[in-house]
């Protein structure tokens, strides 16, 4: 995965963290608009949710936010 992606990933899980405590949860949705302006970067990132890791649909963002620091 992409370094960019990677950043945008935890800024995004800090935020949700901030705003709604260590239980929030989310998609990988989440980390893009609600317009499909990059499906490049989007298919990236729903490879590497669904199909590396076999995550559900609605995940921790503090474990999605580990397993992106700890470079899975």
């Amino acid at each position: 995965m992409r370094h960019t992606l990677r950043e945008k990933i935890i800024a995004v899980c800090d935020k949700k963290i901030q705003a709604k405590g260590e239980s929030v949860g989310l998609s990988f949705y989440a980390f893009f608009a609600n317009k499909n302006d990059n499906p490049e970067l989007l298919m990236e990132a729903a490879t590497w949710w669904i199909k590396t890791h076999q995550l559900d649909h609605f995940e921790k963002a503090s474990k999605i936010k580990s397993m992106i620091e700890a470079g899975l």
